[in-house]
Order: C-alpha cells, then sequence, then structure tokens
C-alpha cells in the first residue's frame, strides 16, 4: 500500500511530537510493507511568520489532494497579537472547512497502567472509563458570524451560533453509526431548554433514532453532562453534540484520564481522507526542551492507519506498542505519579526517548 501523507508539524512542541509519529508510521511500513510519502505543509504560527498567513492556499491545496493529514498544534502567545483573522487557529478552521470533516471523534479512555493519574476517586475509575465524543466540527458558533462593533457608547460583540437540519443529520448518523459499533449506547447532548438551535438538534436526533431502533437515545442538557463526566463516566458510551459544546467536554474529558498528552482525535467527513491529531495545544513553554508527551499524536497516527487507510492490525500494532511501553513503567513528565512510592516504580523519559522506545515495541500482528 502506498499513502501519501501531508505533514504539519505546526508551532511549539508540534514538531517534536509529529517527529516521533512520523518515526511510527515508518516502523510501520517496513514491517507491513507499505510506502508512506510525507510532505511537509505549513499552517498556523510557523506559517503567519514564513508566509503572512495561517494556511495558504497552496497549503490547503496540498492537504486536500493527500490521503491523510498529520497535525501536530499551531498557536502560541507570540501572534496574540495578530488580527483576529489571521490567527493561528484560523488556519485550523479553514483546514477543517477545507478539508470537509465534519466530525471530530475523541475518545476518553482511561489506561489501565495510569489509573491513578486520574483526579477522580478510584471507586469511580475502576467502575472504567472508556467512550468517545463525536464533535460536529464545521458549524455553529465557530462559524457564524462573529462582529465587535459600537452600540449605546460602547463595545458590543455579537457571535452567532446556527445549525441547519442537513448538518445535525449527517453528525447524528456519525454518532449513531459509532455507537452501533460499540455499546449500542448514544447520548445527544444540547441545551435545548434554552436555544432554538438546540431544539432542532434534539427533534432531528429523535427522528434518527427512528432509523437506528437497535440504538439506546438519550438527551443530556450540556450542564448536566459536564457534571456526569466527573460524578460517573462509566454511564457513558458515545456522546455525540456540537462544536462548542464537544470542545469544552472533550477536553473536560481528556483531563479525568490522567494527561491531556494520551488523547487522540480524528476529524473525518463524507471520504476517507482524515485530519489526525492529538486534542492538547502547542505548549509553548516547553517547546525545545524534550519533554512532551508524543502519545496523543502517536495513537492519533494509529487512529489514521485504522479509519483512513484501513489497516486495522497495524493500528492495534501502534496501540499494543503504547501499552507495553507503558508496562515498562516509562512516564513522560505529564504522567508520572505525584505519589513517591508510586514515582519509584516508574522511569522518567523525554519525548523522544518515549517514541524510541515504542518503535521499538512495535510488532507485526
Amino acid at each position: 500500500m502506498t499513502k501519501n501523507i501531508a505533514v504539519i508539524r505546526g508551532d511549539g512542541i508540534g514538531p517534536e511530537i509529529v517527529n516521533q509519529a512520523i518515526a511510527v508510521l515508518e516502523k510501520v511500513a517496513s514491517l507491513y510493507g507499505h510506502t508512506f510519502n510525507f510532505t511537509d505543509v505549513d499552517m498556523g504560527g510557523c506559517a503567519i511568520d514564513k508566509w503572512g498567513d495561517p494556511l495558504p492556499q497552496e497549503m490547503l491545496e496540498k492537504c486536500v489532494k493527500s490521503d491523510s493529514v498529520m497535525l501536530g498544534a499551531v498557536g502560541g502567545d507570540k501572534w496574540n497579537g495578530v488580527p483576529g483573522e489571521m490567527r493561528p487557529e484560523k488556519g485550523l478552521l479553514r483546514l477543517r472547512a477545507g478539508m470537509g470533516v465534519y466530525s471530530n471523534n475523541r475518545p476518553a479512555k482511561i489506561w489501565p497502567q495510569l489509573s491513578s493519574a486520574s483526579p477522580l476517586k478510584q471507586s469511580i475509575v475502576d467502575k472504567g472509563i472508556d467512550f468517545i465524543i463525536v464533535r460536529e466540527l464545521i458549524g455553529g458558533i465557530y462559524f457564524g458570524e462573529h462582529k465587535t462593533d459600537e452600540k449605546n457608547g460602547e463595545s458590543q460583540a455579537i457571535d452567532i451560533l446556527s445549525y441547519t437540519e442537513s448538518e445535525i443529520e449527517r453528525i447524528g448518523r456519525i454518532g449513531f453509526e459509532t455507537a452501533r459499533k460499540r455499546s449500542k449506547r448514544l447520548c445527544s447532548v444540547e441545551k435545548s431548554n434554552v436555544l432554538d438551535s438546540s431544539r432542532l438538534w434534539k427533534k432531528v436526533m429523535h427522528r434518527l433514532s427512528e432509523e437506528y431502533p437497535d440504538v439506546e437515545l438519550s438527551d443530556m442538557l450540556v450542564d448536566n453532562c459536564a457534571m456526569q463526566i466527573v460524578k460517573n463516566p462509566a454511564q457513558f458510551d458515545v456522546i455525540v453534540t456540537e462544536n462548542m459544546f464537544g470542545d469544552i467536554l472533550s477536553d473536560e474529558a481528556s483531563m479525568i484520564t490522567g494527561s491531556i498528552g494520551m488523547i487522540p482525535s480524528s476529524s473525518l467527513g463524507d471520504g476517507s481522507c482524515g485530519l489526525y491529531e492529538p486534542i492538547h495545544g502547542s505548549a509553548p513553554d516547553i517547546a525545545g526542551k524534550d519533554i512532551a508527551n508524543p502519545i496523543g499524536t502517536i495513537l492519533s497516527a494509529a487512529m489514521m492507519l485504522r479509519y483512513s487507510f484501513g489497516l486495522e492490525n497495524e493500528a492495534q500494532a501502534v496501540e499494543n506498542a503504547v501499552s507495553k511501553v507503558l508496562d515498562m513503567g516509562c512516564r513522560t513528565a505529564d504522567i508520572m505519579p505525584s505519589d513517591k512510592g508510586e514515582a519509584e516504580k516508574c522511569r522518567k523519559i523525554s519525548c523522544s526517548e518515549c517514541g524510541r522506545l515504542i518503535v521499538e515495541n512495535i510488532k507485526k500482528q
């Protein structure tokens, strides 16, 4: 198999963690006889510095024409002063829209080796944390109208939240299909007691549920969901929600698993070309120190193998290697136990060493 992968190393720790994911993909290619061609793409702050644009059209076209896209992270304090339309994050929004990837899938799974790293009580963790948030990605308030003007002698900011039935239906189907492949439980999260957009969301989801009689659909208000994720995460299997709610809830869910550095994500549309990235940011304060956790990026590469390339065995080989390294007690700084007794059983490793150990432990399935 030959695949062309666009690589956005991005800003901050982005290049460091992406380098480890590429090394993993190269090992997989060598073991299984595949060819992965990597093409560098500038996006984010580095693109602003080089091109004066967070995502030049030429760079977007490289991504669209690829078989898949690997992204590190973008942004940082350096670019806080640039105009809103030119911020690094605008490049990411344009990339998602340009690729048509409307479904962002973020698993929240606690690895048994890291159960003590969760901030939740052990009695809650022991019930299990293994659910996925399906987030609508290219609609809602992030893609609505944004303006700031003057009214009655003071500044007024306006952000428009809008959804159409078809936008809700297509992400709803992803939620139902995902639940059908798991435990057949889908929780639709909205704010229908206040928002018209959420009332439409709820109406469409219930209409869709008639096509999926094997999936149990439940409704939950977003504020309650935020509480339930920390109170009893074991109740969830698949959560489907709109863009902003999904952004906030998935970050909350990542922290109950022990570290945001462990969580991968995939962004998919109607084609096979997907966007894969860890859910954390660029962490400029630790950039260049070789202490970042590359596992979220490496697991994102595993998701790429599974969802865009259909390579289940290869994806499993990567995930097994991650588990093996955790079994060995190897921990990057963010997942080192705070308890002295637990810490003595572990060995702190760098970003590059973590990547090297995972590569060494990838075995053909």
